[in-house]
């Protein structure tokens, strides 16, 4: 990341500072920090298979997350939340090209719906704390993004990232590489 301009002080947190699904830990990070703008990125986040059979934790944890957030946003009155959403928000049954105004317009995909509705929710916190606090919260949605942190696990990492381990093992073990499913699914 660039410098920070002279009169920014820029501060980078990990799951390692603070346990955001805890209130009172959540409350003393800004405490310490006393941000005046906050990009939320926290998250329990998981592959497919994770999502499917941990539905309930991925709604649980992620829901603290965010109400967390938000809430002590609101209380140490930061003027701008910038939280992530993610593709899997968007209604499983859809027309093309889809855009942010699309998010409410079905359920998503049962195989992640404990987080896909986590995430949705941060929209519509968004809203209902700017009607009834007149907060600056907004959100974002990174499609499909991956990195040299990201989970590479073919059975709990994210679609691009598990290809990739996937044809990395096949081309060391000399093996196929095969790719699941009917290439019919779209987002």
């Amino acid at each position: 990341a660039p410098p920070p301009p002279q009169n920014e002080r820029w501060v980078f947190l990990t799951s390692k500072d603070g346990d955001l699904r805890d209130k009172e830990a959540t409350r003393l990070i800004y405490e310490k920090h006393q941000p005046q703008c906050v990009i939320h990125l926290a998250a329990l986040v998981g592959g497919l298979f994770a999502n499917m059979s941990q539905k309930v934790e991925f709604w649980r944890d992620n829901v603290a997350i965010n109400d967390n957030v938000m809430h002590w946003a609101k209380e140490f009155k930061v003027k701008k939340l910038v939280s992530c959403l993610s593709t899997c928000v968007f209604p499983d049954k859809t027309s093309y090209p889809i855009d942010e105004t699309m998010i409410h317009n079905g359920p998503p995909h049962h195989s992640n719906e404990g987080y896909a509705y986590a995430k949705r929710m941060i929209d519509v916190l968004n809203r209902c704390y700017h009607d009834e606090y007149g907060c600056n919260f907004t959100s974002i949605v990174p499609t499909n993004i991956f990195g040299a942190h990201d989970n590479f696990s073919i059975e709990s990492g994210h679609v691009l990232p598990g290809l990739m381990h996937k044809c990395y093992l096949a081309k060391k073990n000399g093996g196929a590489f095969t790719v699941w499913g009917s290439g019919s699914p779209l987002r």
